[in-house]
């Protein structure tokens, strides 16, 4: 596979990972149609092994979004700004910490951006309460399963 398709690849999965965190653009199924192009034009085992793993994280991940309470961001003042802040917290947390830095990075992000949004250490600990019983547990499993496909990916490329 060429450099300007592995670029494309990439693209379409970082296109994913920012649909995640944006209401009704499916995101993860934008992350597995990256895997699966990817794996249709290199057709290496390692690339059909990301892509049996990617199906598995993913459903895994549905599977988990199903038994927590549906989504109502907006209805708690979720903001897209907010959404952001969280997504950087998460891929920050990501790559510092690898794999299970997400999880405390996504709540980071809430909590740094709602902190300099609102000024007062108890209001934002409140936001991020609020941010993830009204959905955001649900946001973070499939930004979670999503990053582990990336991560896949990436450590695939670089080192297969």
């Amino acid at each position: 596979m060429g450099v300007w398709d592995l670029l494309m690849v990439g693209l379409v999965l970082l296109l994913g990972l920012c649909g995640v965190l944006v209401p009704g653009v499916p995101g993860s199924w934008l992350v597995w149609a990256a895997v699966l192009w990817w794996a249709l034009k290199d057709p290496k085992t390692l690339a059909w092994a990301v892509l049996v793993g990617a199906t598995l994280a993913l459903f895994v991940a549905q599977v988990i979004r199903w038994t927590l309470p549906p989504r109502r961001l907006r209805e708690s003042g979720a903001t897209p700004r907010m959404a952001v802040s969280a997504g950087l917290g998460a891929l920050l947390g990501f790559v510092l910490v690898p794999v299970v830095g997400a999880i405390p990075g996504f709540m980071a992000g809430i909590y740094v951006g709602e902190r300099l949004r609102l000024g007062r250490h108890a209001e934002a600990k409140a936001a991020v309460r609020t941010a993830m019983r009204s959905g955001g547990s649900s946001v973070l499993t499939e930004l979670f399963a999503c990053l582990l496909i990336a991560g896949a990916w990436l450590g695939a490329v670089i080192w297969g």
